[in-house]
């Protein structure tokens, strides 16, 4: 059963982030044969061409012009061209154009043929030591600092891994946010220039990341950053009202410890776990 109603097929093609020997063997075969290459910007892509010696026609694809040219490429893939999908570096569409022409080729049942390659996000989450088994990407922090404290505000008990990319500009800001937001104490990894000479990978807790990058300035005057914080963890310590640790010990001086444990959360209304917990953790005290 044939699945698609024209002979054309785009092929989105991820980039290398920096180092140009990331690219994959299939990726420039793709770029060598297809009948034009529709990248975000026509002078960083040529870049990469001339790189690897390939020439072929290119035409600009980017995020003040997708939704004029989109139905321009959508007529060549029904006129069975082979055209290739690139953004400036990395996998195309994440966080860059092409969300519309993806869209309408399966609108079209236009064949769309993806390749696996280079993601920043991916990329630096593999090395950050923090859990990998689930996370979210939140893409760019928003700019205004009202919306991004909101934003970092609403994820503060997130239990998944999150996943930011900024700028270098904002990069103190909005460290400065995650304190206030979501914790002095959480855990956080930079991952500044991923592939590049200048690439650091560098995680700590939150307050202690704000200190050395205000020591050492330097570090993030280049390049784009990712932001990789540990997901919400709940607290262990067992927090006991005063009152209720007062009468615990009042009927401890006359009853077992269960049942002193058993009256009092029957008084206060407590857990019994959780103040059987605190008595073994305080048994000393």
């Amino acid at each position: 059963m044939n699945l698609f109603k024209y002979n054309g097929t785009l092929y989105i093609v991820p980039t290398p982030i920096g180092n140009l020997s990331d690219i994959t063997y299939r990726a420039l075969k793709i770029l060598k044969e297809v009948d034009l290459i529709a990248c975000e910007n026509i002078k960083r892509t040529n870049i990469l061409l001339e790189h690897f010696n390939i020439k072929n026609t290119l035409i600009s694809f980017n995020k003040n012009n997708e939704f004029y040219k989109t139905d321009n490429l959508i007529q060549k893939l029904k006129q069975g061209k082979k055209i290739a999908l690139v953004s400036n570096a990395g996998t195309p569409i994440i966080n860059d154009p092409g969300y519309l022409l993806i869209k309408k080729c399966h609108i079209f049942c236009i064949q769309i043929i993806p390749l696996p390659g280079p993601c920043s996000a991916i990329t630096a989450l593999s090395a950050s030591g923090i859990s990998t088994n689930r996370f979210c990407y939140e893409g760019f922090l928003p700019s205004k600092k009202k919306i991004r404290q909101n934003l970092l505000h609403s994820l503060r008990k997130e239990k998944r891994t999150i996943i930011f990319c900024e700028s270098k500009y904002r990069i103190i800001e909005t460290i400065k946010d995650i304190i206030n937001e979501i914790g002095k104490n959480r855990h956080i990894v930079i991952a500044r220039e991923i592939t590049k000479k200048w690439e650091i990978i560098y995680g700590n807790k939150a307050k202690v990341m704000l200190s050395w990058l205000e020591n050492n300035k330097n570090i993030y005057s280049k390049g784009e950053n990712i932001i990789i914080i540990n997901g919400y963890k709940k607290d262990k310590n067992i927090n006991i009202s005063e009152n209720t640790i007062n009468t615990f010990q009042i009927l401890k001086n006359f009853l077992s410890l269960k049942q002193s444990v058993l009256i009092t959360s029957k008084i206060h209304k407590v857990s019994k776990n959780n103040l059987y917990q605190y008595a073994i953790k305080n048994k000393e005290k």
